[in-house]
């Protein structure tokens, strides 16, 4: 695994276990929470910034990412009855 790749699977291991001990969660409940809204995803993919800034802001940032997308579930269920 090359440097970057492995740096990024260690901010990610660090993200899920600090989303796990916020909300009260064992590792399973939170890796299906984080899985449902594809949070990993976006984790990976903007890397670069966020690796960069605080644990809270992470945190913060993992809520709002969540709560776009519960939000956008349910406007394409409005819209598909």
């Amino acid at each position: 695994m090359d440097k970057k790749k492995q740096d990024i699977a260690y901010f990610l291991s660090f993200c899920i276990e600090q989303y796990k001990n916020a909300k009260h969660l064992t590792g399973t409940e939170a890796m299906r929470q984080l899985d449902a809204y594809h949070v990993l995803d976006y984790l990976a993919e903007h890397y670069e910034i966020l690796h960069t800034q605080s644990r809270q802001w992470i945190l913060e940032d993992i809520d709002e990412f969540i709560n776009l997308r519960k939000k956008e579930s349910a406007w394409s269920y409005i819209m598909a009855v």
